[in-house]
């Protein structure tokens, strides 16, 4: 995406990345797909723009906990990237749990024991992949936003610290590498990047005829926080996109949720990190990808709205979206998704709805954990593909019983690399000048009644329940 200073949005351009599933409860991407698409897009917006010289900086975010494995030698990935929803290493996390790892995990990086997490990936590869693990000296290993700047630089090797704090790997209080984390998930310390800021000149490519340097890099969440300016302590994001994300900023001291959230960073400027409260929902805009290619339900996402209106009710169907495990509150990474409450008068539109209610139910949870946790919500600024539905975003509002605002422009993960690559640029002095890309947004006010409300969460919790218990 090309932006403006003003947050314009002048030239676009995307293609999917296939995703690869080779054995239950495992997805992998292949890190050179990712880089040549990646190219191939830069260079058409580019070329739309007039030229390098025409770009300011390139501001770069990415799907946090998916790692990739390299050689530094060749610039050539050494195995499959291993995806953020990859469940591979559940019997692993669940042994350290029952160790007793966990409190101190969670003290040091804020993060839980699950396969979401980069760590426990990393040292799965290091004992699996013999190619890997014979690399050596030469191995390289990051998330995608190391790998993308290694290929753009011809050999940089870093990561910023929102995204060093989604391995499991980091300790957030002081932004380091923790030598123990490290020695507990068997990754190779050498192997990793270093950790710098999230706005700054980290170097620059030369790929595209002139250079551009890099000064933006942040997690997409986090840039989704930053896109959307939620900037003051408990101002909330909730990001709709292959899954579903919510942050609620925290200030300077990191805090500790005592209701299974995360504690991350949620950008580190000059040194210094501003921390944020999470709540991560595995499957929200990939339950309706799935509904299109896997089961035929819909031709295209764009359906689904007009669908959902088309019933008055969820005839009594809920589908609880467990396709990679449930993620918070719940964290149980062997839970798998269900659609329950079908009857004969089931039709197409109630399961697609059911899909659709899905999303407002995920975030209802979190809201009642965060409250738990001391920080209610007041309103949710929300964000993603998914939340073009008009539909789904009155049914978040009427849910969640608060206000919802949307931005006339949605994608506001790729709006916060820019903000970032904007002020590491020189453009702007700090986030707060950097808001004025945001632009303008509309709002969505609760109009359901409490007892619809509560009947339908009734059924929700039910259905979670049914599948919680199943061993």
């Amino acid at each position: 995406m090309l932006f403006q200073p003003d947050g314009q949005c002048r030239a676009t351009r995307a293609v999917e990345l296939t995703q690869h599933y080779p054995a239950p409860g495992r997805v992998e991407h292949d890190a050179r797909e990712i880089w040549e698409k990646t190219l191939a897009v830069t260079r058409a917006v580019i070329d739309e723009a007039g030229g390098a010289e025409k770009i300011a900086a390139i501001g770069i975010t990415n799907q946090r906990e998916t790692v990739v494995f390299w050689d530094r030698e060749t610039g050539e990935p050494l195995s499959p990237a291993i995806v953020w929803q990859d469940r591979r290493t559940a019997a692993t996390c669940r042994d350290l749990k029952d160790a007793g790892n966990e409190p101190m995990v969670q003290a040091k990086t804020g993060l839980l024991l699950d396969p979401y997490f980069s760590g426990s990936k990393i040292g799965w590869a290091m004992a699996n992949w013999p190619e890997v693990r014979a690399a050596g000296k030469r191995l390289a290993v990051g998330t995608v936003e190391s790998w993308l700047i290694w290929k753009l630089t011809g050999g940089l090797h870093i990561t910023d610290a929102t995204n060093a704090s989604r391995t499991a790997l980091m300790a957030i209080g002081s932004g380091n590498w923790d030598d123990g984390l490290i020695e507990l998930f068997g990754a190779p310390r050498g192997a990793l990047p270093e950790i710098v800021d999230c706005a700054g000149r980290f170097g620059e490519t030369t790929l595209f005829g002139a250079a551009i340097p890099i000064c933006g890099i942040a997690g997409d969440q986090q840039a989704a926080t930053i896109g959307q300016s939620c900037l003051k302590i408990g101002e909330t994001k909730a990001t709709f996109g292959t899954g579903a994300f919510v942050l609620s900023q925290a200030g300077p001291t990191p805090p500790t949720s005592r209701n299974r959230l995360l504690s991350t960073i949620a950008w580190q400027l000059d040194g210094r990190r501003a921390y944020a409260l999470e709540g991560s929902v595995f499957v929200a805009g990939s339950l309706i990808k799935w509904l299109r290619d896997e089961v035929g339900l819909i031709g295209s996402a764009a359906e689904t709205e007009a669908l959902a209106h088309s019933v008055p009710d969820n005839g009594g169907v809920y589908c609880v979206p467990a396709l990679s495990g449930l993620g918070a509150p719940w964290w149980e990474p062997d839970a798998r998704g269900t659609i329950s409450g079908l009857s004969f008068s089931t039709g197409k539109a109630h399961i697609v709805r059911a899909a659709l209610e899905a999303m407002a139910h995920q975030a209802h949870d979190l809201k009642t954990a965060f409250a738990a946790d001391g920080v209610d919500w007041k309103s949710v600024r929300i964000d993603g593909g998914m939340v073009a539905n008009n539909w789904m975003a009155q049914d978040m509002a009427d849910i969640l019983g608060v206000c919802v605002e949307r931005p006339k422009f949605a994608e506001t993960t790729a709006l916060g690399a820019a903000m970032l690559a904007g002020i590491g640029c020189g453009l702007f002095a700090d986030l707060a000048a950097a808001s004025v890309m945001r632009g303008a947004v509309e709002s969505f006010e609760p109009a359901i009644a409490d007892e619809d409300r509560a009947a339908r969460l009734d059924g929700w919790r039910a259905a979670v329940q049914r599948v919680i218990a199943v061993p």
